[in-house]
Protein backbone atom coordinates (compact mmCIF):
# COMPACT_ATOMS: atom_id res chain seq x y z
CA UNK A 1 0.00 0.00 0.00
CA UNK A 2 1.51 3.36 -1.01
CA UNK A 3 2.72 5.72 1.71
CA UNK A 4 2.17 9.46 1.25
CA UNK A 5 3.81 12.28 3.19
CA UNK A 6 2.34 15.78 3.48
CA UNK A 7 3.31 19.14 4.96
CA UNK A 8 0.74 21.10 6.93
CA UNK A 9 0.46 24.54 8.47
CA UNK A 10 -2.21 25.55 10.96
CA UNK A 11 -3.26 28.16 13.45
CA UNK A 12 -3.89 26.23 16.64
CA UNK A 13 -6.02 28.81 18.47
CA UNK A 14 -9.35 27.10 17.85
CA UNK A 15 -8.15 23.53 18.47
CA UNK A 16 -7.53 21.27 21.44
CA UNK A 17 -4.09 20.46 20.09
CA UNK A 18 -3.03 18.12 17.29
CA UNK A 19 -4.04 14.71 18.62
CA UNK A 20 -7.56 13.40 18.01
CA UNK A 21 -9.63 13.29 21.20
CA UNK A 22 -13.24 12.25 21.71
CA UNK A 23 -15.54 15.24 21.98
CA UNK A 24 -12.79 17.75 21.11
CA UNK A 25 -12.01 19.70 17.96
CA UNK A 26 -8.44 18.80 16.95
CA UNK A 27 -6.17 19.39 13.97
CA UNK A 28 -5.67 15.66 13.40
CA UNK A 29 -9.42 15.08 13.16
CA UNK A 30 -9.83 17.83 10.56
CA UNK A 31 -6.87 16.61 8.49
CA UNK A 32 -7.98 12.98 8.54
CA UNK A 33 -11.54 13.90 7.57
CA UNK A 34 -10.32 15.95 4.60
CA UNK A 35 -7.85 13.33 3.36
CA UNK A 36 -10.40 10.54 3.81
CA UNK A 37 -12.80 12.43 1.57
CA UNK A 38 -10.13 12.80 -1.12
CA UNK A 39 -9.09 9.14 -0.84
CA UNK A 40 -12.70 7.94 -0.67
CA UNK A 41 -11.63 5.64 2.17
CA UNK A 42 -10.64 6.11 5.83
CA UNK A 43 -7.21 7.73 6.26
CA UNK A 44 -5.23 7.81 9.51
CA UNK A 45 -2.22 10.12 9.72
CA UNK A 46 0.95 9.97 11.82
CA UNK A 47 2.59 13.31 12.62
CA UNK A 48 6.19 14.35 13.22
CA UNK A 49 5.37 16.09 16.50
CA UNK A 50 2.17 16.57 18.47
CA UNK A 51 1.30 20.14 19.41
CA UNK A 52 -0.71 21.28 22.43
CA UNK A 53 -3.89 23.32 22.63
CA UNK A 54 -3.32 26.76 21.12
CA UNK A 55 0.06 25.90 19.55
CA UNK A 56 0.57 26.61 15.85
CA UNK A 57 2.58 24.97 13.05
CA UNK A 58 4.27 26.06 9.84
CA UNK A 59 6.08 22.82 9.09
CA UNK A 60 4.15 19.88 10.50
CA UNK A 61 4.81 16.69 8.53
CA UNK A 62 2.52 13.66 8.43
CA UNK A 63 2.39 10.34 6.62
CA UNK A 64 -0.50 8.04 5.78
CA UNK A 65 -1.03 4.78 3.93
CA UNK A 66 -3.75 4.53 1.33
CA UNK A 67 -4.82 2.36 -1.56
CA UNK A 68 -6.08 5.48 -3.36
CA UNK A 69 -4.03 6.68 -6.32
CA UNK A 70 -3.84 10.46 -6.51
CA UNK A 71 -1.27 12.86 -7.94
CA UNK A 72 0.28 15.23 -5.35
CA UNK A 73 -1.70 18.20 -6.65
CA UNK A 74 -4.97 16.30 -6.13
CA UNK A 75 -4.14 15.56 -2.49
CA UNK A 76 -3.31 19.22 -1.83
CA UNK A 77 -6.19 20.84 -3.71
CA UNK A 78 -8.71 18.24 -2.61
CA UNK A 79 -7.78 18.42 1.07
CA UNK A 80 -7.65 22.21 1.14
CA UNK A 81 -11.11 22.47 -0.41
CA UNK A 82 -12.41 20.57 2.63
CA UNK A 83 -10.20 21.91 5.43
CA UNK A 84 -11.15 24.95 7.54
CA UNK A 85 -9.40 28.22 6.73
CA UNK A 86 -6.92 27.90 9.60
CA UNK A 87 -5.46 24.58 8.34
CA UNK A 88 -3.71 24.15 5.00
CA UNK A 89 -1.97 21.27 3.23
CA UNK A 90 1.24 22.67 1.71
CA UNK A 91 2.55 19.71 -0.26
CA UNK A 92 2.14 15.96 -0.70
CA UNK A 93 4.31 13.24 -2.23
CA UNK A 94 4.61 9.48 -2.30
CA UNK A 95 7.37 8.16 -0.05
CA UNK A 96 9.26 4.88 0.41
CA UNK A 97 7.46 2.37 2.63
CA UNK A 98 10.08 2.77 5.37
CA UNK A 99 9.52 6.53 5.73
CA UNK A 100 7.97 7.50 9.06
CA UNK A 101 6.99 11.09 9.83
CA UNK A 102 8.04 10.74 13.47
CA UNK A 103 10.76 8.10 13.63
CA UNK A 104 12.60 9.11 10.44
CA UNK A 105 13.00 12.71 11.66
CA UNK A 106 16.56 13.80 12.43
CA UNK A 107 15.61 17.06 14.14
CA UNK A 108 12.73 19.39 14.84
CA UNK A 109 12.55 23.16 15.24
CA UNK A 110 10.23 25.52 17.09
CA UNK A 111 9.94 29.29 17.28
CA UNK A 112 8.60 31.20 20.26
CA UNK A 113 7.27 34.68 19.46
CA UNK A 114 7.05 37.49 22.00
CA UNK A 115 5.69 41.02 21.78
CA UNK A 116 7.65 43.07 24.32
CA UNK A 117 5.86 46.36 24.97
CA UNK A 118 3.66 48.00 27.55
CA UNK A 119 0.41 47.52 25.64
CA UNK A 120 -1.14 44.14 24.92
CA UNK A 121 -1.32 43.16 21.24
CA UNK A 122 -4.69 43.04 19.52
CA UNK A 123 -4.03 41.92 15.92
CA UNK A 124 -1.64 39.20 17.09
CA UNK A 125 -3.73 38.07 20.07
CA UNK A 126 -3.42 34.31 20.48
CA UNK A 127 -0.45 34.25 18.10
CA UNK A 128 2.24 35.72 20.35
CA UNK A 129 3.16 35.90 24.01
CA UNK A 130 2.93 39.37 25.53
CA UNK A 131 5.59 40.47 28.02
CA UNK A 132 5.06 44.04 29.22
CA UNK A 133 8.30 44.34 31.21
CA UNK A 134 11.42 45.20 29.16
CA UNK A 135 13.47 42.17 28.15
CA UNK A 136 17.26 42.25 27.72
CA UNK A 137 18.24 39.62 25.16
CA UNK A 138 21.96 39.63 26.09
CA UNK A 139 21.47 37.70 29.37
CA UNK A 140 18.81 35.59 27.63
CA UNK A 141 21.42 34.49 25.09
CA UNK A 142 23.91 33.76 27.87
CA UNK A 143 21.33 31.59 29.62
CA UNK A 144 20.35 29.81 26.42
CA UNK A 145 23.97 28.86 25.71
CA UNK A 146 23.98 26.73 28.86
CA UNK A 147 21.20 24.55 27.46
CA UNK A 148 23.01 23.57 24.26
CA UNK A 149 24.09 19.94 24.03
CA UNK A 150 22.74 16.62 25.23
CA UNK A 151 21.28 16.83 28.72
CA UNK A 152 18.68 15.46 31.08
CA UNK A 153 15.85 17.99 30.59
CA UNK A 154 13.68 16.74 33.45
CA UNK A 155 13.41 20.31 34.77
CA UNK A 156 11.88 21.35 31.44
CA UNK A 157 9.23 18.64 31.00
CA UNK A 158 5.61 18.68 32.12
CA UNK A 159 4.35 16.30 34.79
CA UNK A 160 2.20 14.62 32.12
CA UNK A 161 5.13 13.96 29.76
CA UNK A 162 5.08 10.32 28.63
CA UNK A 163 8.57 10.11 27.16
CA UNK A 164 10.58 7.15 28.43
CA UNK A 165 13.72 9.27 28.75
CA UNK A 166 14.33 12.95 29.59
CA UNK A 167 17.54 13.00 27.54
CA UNK A 168 17.45 15.39 24.59
CA UNK A 169 20.09 17.00 22.38
CA UNK A 170 19.54 20.71 21.78
CA UNK A 171 21.59 21.82 18.77
CA UNK A 172 20.75 25.53 18.61
CA UNK A 173 18.92 28.31 20.42
CA UNK A 174 18.84 31.69 18.65
CA UNK A 175 17.30 34.80 20.20
CA UNK A 176 16.66 37.89 18.09
CA UNK A 177 14.95 41.25 18.61
CA UNK A 178 13.33 43.37 15.91
CA UNK A 179 11.86 46.39 17.63
CA UNK A 180 9.18 45.15 20.03
CA UNK A 181 9.30 41.63 18.56
CA UNK A 182 11.52 38.94 20.11
CA UNK A 183 11.87 35.43 18.69
CA UNK A 184 13.41 32.35 20.28
CA UNK A 185 14.30 29.59 17.80
CA UNK A 186 15.10 26.17 19.26
CA UNK A 187 16.26 23.06 17.39
CA UNK A 188 16.78 19.61 18.88
CA UNK A 189 16.69 15.95 17.95
CA UNK A 190 13.34 15.75 19.76
CA UNK A 191 11.39 17.58 22.46
CA UNK A 192 9.71 16.69 25.73
CA UNK A 193 6.16 17.81 26.52
CA UNK A 194 6.19 21.59 27.20
CA UNK A 195 9.99 21.66 26.78
CA UNK A 196 10.14 24.70 24.49
CA UNK A 197 7.55 26.62 26.50
CA UNK A 198 9.53 25.91 29.68
CA UNK A 199 12.76 27.04 28.01
CA UNK A 200 10.98 30.21 26.88
CA UNK A 201 9.60 30.78 30.38
CA UNK A 202 13.07 30.55 31.90
CA UNK A 203 14.60 32.86 29.28
CA UNK A 204 11.83 35.42 29.82
CA UNK A 205 12.55 35.38 33.57
CA UNK A 206 16.23 35.99 32.86
CA UNK A 207 15.47 38.69 30.30
CA UNK A 208 13.37 40.74 32.73
CA UNK A 209 16.01 40.45 35.46
CA UNK A 210 14.17 38.02 37.75
CA UNK A 211 17.04 35.53 37.46
CA UNK A 212 20.71 35.57 36.44
CA UNK A 213 21.89 33.74 33.30
CA UNK A 214 23.54 31.13 35.54
CA UNK A 215 20.07 30.15 36.72
CA UNK A 216 19.64 28.13 33.51
CA UNK A 217 22.51 25.79 34.42
CA UNK A 218 21.23 25.47 37.99
CA UNK A 219 17.74 24.50 36.83
CA UNK A 220 19.11 22.05 34.28
CA UNK A 221 21.36 20.36 36.84
CA UNK A 222 18.57 20.15 39.41
CA UNK A 223 16.37 17.97 37.15
CA UNK A 224 13.51 19.43 39.18
CA UNK A 225 10.62 21.09 37.32
CA UNK A 226 9.62 23.00 40.46
CA UNK A 227 12.93 24.90 40.32
CA UNK A 228 12.14 26.29 36.89
CA UNK A 229 10.24 29.44 35.91
CA UNK A 230 6.58 29.46 34.85
CA UNK A 231 5.64 27.80 31.57
CA UNK A 232 5.30 30.37 28.78
CA UNK A 233 1.84 30.69 27.14
CA UNK A 234 0.95 28.34 24.28
CA UNK A 235 -0.07 31.05 21.80
CA UNK A 236 3.48 32.17 21.14
CA UNK A 237 4.72 28.75 20.04
CA UNK A 238 5.14 27.56 16.44
CA UNK A 239 6.31 24.17 15.19
CA UNK A 240 8.41 25.44 12.31
CA UNK A 241 10.27 22.57 10.66
CA UNK A 242 11.26 18.91 10.61
CA UNK A 243 14.53 17.75 9.06
CA UNK A 244 14.90 14.34 7.40
CA UNK A 245 17.70 12.63 5.55
CA UNK A 246 18.32 13.83 2.00
CA UNK A 247 17.14 10.51 0.60
CA UNK A 248 13.54 11.30 1.52
CA UNK A 249 13.42 14.65 -0.34
CA UNK A 250 11.09 16.25 2.18
CA UNK A 251 10.76 20.02 1.58
CA UNK A 252 12.51 22.06 4.28
CA UNK A 253 12.01 25.57 2.84
CA UNK A 254 8.94 26.30 4.97
CA UNK A 255 7.66 29.83 4.50
CA UNK A 256 7.46 31.95 7.64
CA UNK A 257 5.17 34.51 6.02
CA UNK A 258 2.46 34.06 8.64
CA UNK A 259 4.66 34.44 11.69
CA UNK A 260 3.82 37.60 13.64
Amino acid sequence: MPRVAAGIEYLGTAYSGWQAQAGQRTVQHEVEAALSAVADEPVAVVCAGRTDTGVHALGQVVHFDTSATRVPRAWVLGANSRLPQDISLLWAREMPAHFHARYSALSRSYRYCIVNRGQRPALAAGRVAWVHRPLDIAPMRAAAAQLIGEHDFSAFRSSSCQSKTPMRRVTAIAIERDGERITIDVSANAFLHHMVRNIAGLLIAVGRGAAAPEFAAEVLASRDRTRNAATAPAGGLYFTAVRYGAGFSVPDDVSAIMLP
